[in-house]
């Protein structure tokens, strides 16, 4: 049996899942793409073996899964593409509403803990798409985006306040802010144990791939997005792909933030692959 392997679909991941995809390295793996919020609903549900997945969706099940070692996506400081646009000066938003895109889980708890601990302001959230709702004409307050769609919309000119959230992270704790990890299903490591650590190395293979070629990736990248060369190689260079000591500390500091705040009931421990 393949593994179920589930893939973001944002350009982030773009130099782990080239290799795999195009038989630079060789992959059994049958590949579910879909943005965060979709991934974690499908590892929840037991449809997929191993994913990439927002860091909250472990927070909130770490008794179904285990972290692969040394591979994560995140940021020492701006991450570019995880962004809070607004109309107005963010210590104005208090009791103010801001959109929230429906396909994130991780950034939108980063947005509750970086309100209640750095800005001390309270917002009310409604879900959707941010291009959608800015094509009707609609402008709200202030808008919180991920992705390529942060990418594509962070110079809208009806909002002239940018808030990257790896950078106010970093300006509240010092850390690093891990966004997504990749996980696998415990009942799947019980019933797979050898395509599934096969799984788990060819990610970490195509992660390799990913840092040697970057200047490539970069150059592919850039051809399907407004970013120009330059840009791009802005966007990768300030991206984190380990889960080293420090990544580690940075998510244990944001789990027990999201206990702070009343998101989750109590902090899991990091449970690596065996």
């Amino acid at each position: 049996m393949s593994v179920r392997l589930g893939k973001i679909g944002y350009l982030n991941v773009l130099p782990i899942y080239h290799p795999l995809e195009t038989g630079i390295l060789p992959m059994d793996c049958e590949v579910t793409s879909g943005p965060p919020a979709e991934l974690n609903r499908l590892m929840d549900a037991g449809l997929l073996d191993v994913s990439a997945a927002s860091s909250v969706e472990y927070a909130r099940h770490a008794d179904k899964y285990y972290l692969i070692p040394d591979i994560a996506i995140g940021s020492r400081g701006p991450v570019q593409s995880v962004l809070l646009l607004s109309r107005r000066p963010v210590e104005e938003l208090d009791r103010k509403t801001i959109l929230v895109s429906a396909q994130t889980h991780t950034s939108a708890a980063l947005l509750r803990v970086l309100q209640a601990q750095l800005w001390k302001i309270e917002t009310v959230f409604t879900t959707g798409s941010a291009t959608d709702v800015l094509g009707t004409g609609e402008r709200p307050q202030a808008i919180l985006c991920i992705g390529d769609e942060a990418l594509n919309l962070r110079y809208h000119p009806d909002y002239p306040y940018r808030i990257d959230l790896g950078e106010a992270w970093r300006e509240l704790t010092g850390l690093p802010f891990i966004f997504g990890v990749w996980i696998v299903q415990r009942d799947s490591w019980e019933r797979n144990r050898e395509k599934v650590r096969q799984a788990a190395e060819l990610l970490l293979a195509g992660k390799r791939w990913g840092a040697e070629n970057i200047d490539d990736v970069c150059a592919m990248a850039a051809e399907e997005s407004c970013l120009n060369d330059e840009e791009m190689c802005s966007y990768f260079d300030g991206l984190v792909y380990d889960l080293g000591p420090e990544e580690q500390k940075g998510m244990r500091s944001f789990y027990g933030s999201l206990v702070e705040t009343g998101i989750i009931d109590r902090a899991p421990e990091l449970v690596f692959l065996p």
